[in-house]
């Protein structure tokens, strides 16, 4: 039986609707119309089902805190209760048409007579469609050995019903996080964590968990780059399931009594498919196609909140206030407008804010498969910088924008504003160690090799920065703006999260990355696009910490290029293993596998955890056709690399010492101090030095860390390839300097996150030392304690209130003499050295 026509029918009673039905309630109020022009349909028997099921307690978070509310129902950070409580009093203040417990099964006709059949038998007709159902009935699963057992739940409705077990929650975005913390206050936690941080996290829940992470008195720890491979019974005591986890240093075993997976959810796609709605692609979390005013590709049904790609509350109580002002015509801007218009106000070409953003969307073939809402997030999160040519045209682009930040009291147009430069102007530098990742979206952008005379220049649609990013390296060329160059540079974290999020744009960065890197190995000269064609068929390895790679004596036919991490190389010598070289990032062995001589003259282990390219014997040979004249330096460098192998392998006392050194972890420093015990006469110079540098905190323990052979590598920090201490640092305090060094700025909070994830204990929490008498008064008159840190020292009231903040080593950047503890060492015992000299120490240790 047919119960009505509305002119819209809203499907979905959670944030997004309910903002939908109260914008058609007020245009109805407006217009006095005698009976409502829409019904809220929600198949549940109370509004927001998935927040009636989020946790008790829970905190719901009112982000992103850049993007203004535009909904008539409020909505502010607080407590699930008080954010339902508020959502029902709306309801009946607003006097919502809305029937619970009315579940929509079908939907088919077209614009203007949809007919939509309920659960109940009943129908009703609608000539628009919006549907708001969300995503919280299809959880994606384990998809492991044993994800049936009823201990492996996929929502936590109540974190009180669990006390005294042993949790593991999967997952690292915001649901996970949150379960994390409201179970531990009782329970013992593990989070399964697949990637080296928590990149899709809110900053609210990142902060949190990090804090928690800190805590000693909460039992909550997690397992990064991590997975579950099997669940099965319980053989022994502490819980009914045994679960095996892969982690980066192996797979371990471990009893737990239930795991509860947030793993996020997937659409509906048979019932959208069902009225004709498409998909981009076959990927099951991928969304529909919508245009600008949330309307799918069949005319006359909408889309919003979740389903639409909208993961926050805010974001899809936005949308489903816009998608009513566009169904009744009114031809509104979204609620993002006034940050992308600031984010656009210095391109040279002016256009209306969406054409501009879908100018960028189809220029660049990796923006076009990235969902709508996602992308504004992009660009709003990025800078957009523009190059003009030197003097008026420049000169005249700074006037604009100075004109117009000043003119909005808020600030945020000067936050947001485009970043203005000159043609010519260089945007980073070789050797810098920055991380942004930049796409070209108009004009040129050259990028100068020291390696290669002829520089590369890249266009319309290509990218550039993926190798500091995938890797953690110093960039390899200057990138230079040049004519008419317009680009999106996006900072690491984000470019991170939408590489989580979306599988072809990982795939296409690590094809470059890929394709760039053999151009760089093998043929400068040869085009990207004929690299990329062999980078596509060439096998991405990775190895764990410790992990075998390859064995001396046996066959082999590859080669390998390191793309992040290290590897060890050893020879047998009688039984005995010699470690004769190291190979870092960007370099590579295994050449003579390919190059004549199948069988392999070292066995090779994984220092750290290391990605390897590996090339085989077809592969490489057209390289070097491609490469051409770079031959003879391949083979020279082969060659070289055999003698130093050779020579290190008869002075096995040098490759005890070089084993040692990476037993330390110094396969993954770059820049590391070091020092000779034959030299070093104990005076701590070098602490004291340190500590008058930092304001009376010392960032170095000498007497502390491992000795061989008289070489002595003490507590500093060692300004990693992949800094672990910058994981996760919710302010982004820890920063690496374009020459290198790692140091943190006056934004740490003092969570101690960086300090949990140093794995060489270099990085202390400390209150501001309090001053002490200058260091003439010291000499002559015997005033206060002298040089260096005072261990005792009591923190003043004041810096007891600002609280103890991450200390660590910075190489004392930007000190024009370089480190004080090598400037202040009397003997030269101290000396900070990169990989590049580890075989030289080694050597003359040996001498």
């Amino acid at each position: 039986m047919e119960i009505g026509h509305f002119r819209t029918v809203i499907v979905g009673a959670g944030p997004a609707g309910l903002s939908a039905a109260a914008r058609a309630a007020a245009i109805d109020a407006d217009n006095r119309t005698t009976a409502p022009s829409y019904v809220l349909l929600e198949g549940f028997a109370l509004p927001a089902k998935t927040i009636q099921r989020y946790q008790k307690g829970k905190h719901v978070m009112a982000e992103p805190g850049y993007l203004a509310l535009r909904s008539d129902f409020g909505f502010a950070a607080g407590r699930r209760e008080v954010v339902l409580e508020g959502w029902v009093k709306d309801l009946e203040q607003r006097k919502v048409n809305v029937r619970f417990s009315s579940e929509v099964m079908t939907i088919s006709g077209s614009s203007g007579r949809f007919t939509l059949g309920l659960s109940s038998g009943d129908s009703l007709s609608a000539e628009a469609v919006v549907l708001a159902i969300g995503l919280g009935g299809n959880p994606r699963r384990l998809n492991v050995p044993g994800e049936d057992r009823p201990q492996v739940q996929y929502q936590l409705d109540d974190p009180g019903a669990y006390r005294d077990e042993s949790i593991l929650v999967v997952g690292a975005g915001d649901a996970a996080i949150e379960n994390a913390l409201a179970l531990a206050g009782h329970n013992a936690v593990t989070i399964i964590n697949r990637g080296a941080e928590f990149s899709r996290a809110k900053d609210g829940n990142l902060r949190d968990v990090l804090a928690a992470l800190n805590d000693p008195k909460r039992r909550v720890q997690c397992l990064y780059q991590a997975r579950i491979k099997s669940v099965a019974a319980a053989t022994g005591e502490g819980g009914p399931l045994e679960v095996t986890v892969e982690t980066a240093g192996g797979e371990s075993r471990g009893n737990y009594h239930r795991i509860i997976a947030r793993l996020g959810a997937e659409p509906p796609r048979k019932f959208l498919e069902s009225m004709g709605i498409r998909f981009p692609n076959e990927r099951t979390d991928s969304v529909p196609e919508l245009s600008a005013q949330y309307e799918s590709n069949v005319p006359g049904i909408y889309i919003v909140g979740s389903l639409a790609g909208a993961s926050l509350i805010k974001q899809g109580m936005n949308q489903g206030y816009d998608v009513i002002e566009f169904i009744n015509g009114r031809n509104i801007d979204p609620a993002d407008h006034p940050l992308l218009a600031c984010r656009f106000q210095g391109l040279p070409f002016q256009r209306p804010v969406e054409e501009s953003l879908q100018r960028l969307k189809t220029v660049v073939p990796m923006f076009t498969g990235i969902n709508a809402l996602v992308f504004r997030e992009l660009i709003i999160e990025s800078d957009v910088v523009v190059a003009y040519p030197a003097g008026a045209a420049y000169d005249q682009a700074k006037r604009k924008l100075t004109e117009l930040t000043a003119a909005d009291p808020s600030g945020r147009a000067a936050e947001r504003a485009t970043r203005v430069v000159r043609e010519g102007d260089v945007i980073y530098e070789a050797g810098d160690f920055s991380t942004s990742f930049l796409t070209i979206v108009h004009g040129e952008v050259r990028l100068e090799s020291p390696e290669s005379a002829v520089p590369t220049v890249l266009e319309r649609g290509d990218f550039c920065g993926e190798l500091s990013l995938l890797s953690g390296r110093p960039r390899l060329d200057r990138a230079i703006a040049g004519r008419g160059c317009v680009l999106v540079e996006t900072p690491r974290r984000i470019m991170l999260k939408l590489m989580n999020s979306n599988e072809e744009v990982r795939k296409e960065i690590d094809l470059m990355f890929l394709a760039r890197e053999l151009q760089r190995q093998f043929a400068p000269r040869a085009s990207v696009g004929r690299m990329k064609e062999i980078a596509a068929r060439l096998t991405l390895r990775r190895y764990k910490a410790g992990e075998r790679i390859v064995t001396e004596g046996e066959a082999g036919a590859s080669l390998f290029v390191v793309r992040s991490g290290g590897a060890a190389l050893f020879r047998g010598g009688n039984g005995a293993a010699t470690l004769v070289s190291h190979v870092q990032a960007g370099q590579r062995f295994g050449e003579t596998a390919v190059m004549g001589d199948p069988v392999r003259r070292e066995t090779a282990d994984a220092v750290v955890a290391t990605e390897l390219i590996e090339i085989g014997s077809s592969d490489f040979l057209q390289l070097v056709e491609l490469g051409g004249s770079q031959v003879k330096n391949l083979q020279q460098r082969v060659s070289e690399q055999v003698r130093e192998s050779a020579r290190m392998g008869v002075l096995p006392d040098a490759g005890s010492v070089l084993a040692f050194m990476m037993r330390e972890g110094l396969g993954e420093a770059t820049n590391v101090l070091v020092i000779d015990e034959t030299r070093c006469t104990g005076c701590d110079n070098c602490e004291r030095a340190c500590a008058e540098t930092h304001g009376g905190v010392s960032r170095l323990d000498r007497r502390a860390g491992a000795s061989f052979a008289q070489v002595h590598i003490p507590v500093a920090c060692r300004h990693c390839e992949s800094p672990h201490c910058m994981k996760d640092c919710p302010p982004n305090a820890i920063r690496r300097a374009e020459s290198g060094e790692v140091f943190i700025d006056e934004s740490c909070i003092g969570c101690g996150n960086c300090q949990l994830n140093c794995p060489y204990g270099v990085i202390k929490m400390a209150y501001e030392a309090p001053r002490k008498p200058s260091l003439l008064s010291w000499l002559a008159l015997g005033r206060g304690p002298g040089p260096g840190e005072q261990k005792d020292y009591r923190p003043s009231a004041a810096a007891k209130a600002i609280g103890a903040k991450a200390k660590k080593c910075d190489a004392c950047i930007g000190l024009p003499s370089g480190p004080a503890c090598v400037q202040a060492c009397p003997t030269g015992a101290a000396q900070r050295i990169g990989p590049a000299e580890f075989a030289a120490l080694a050597t003359e240790r040996q001498q």
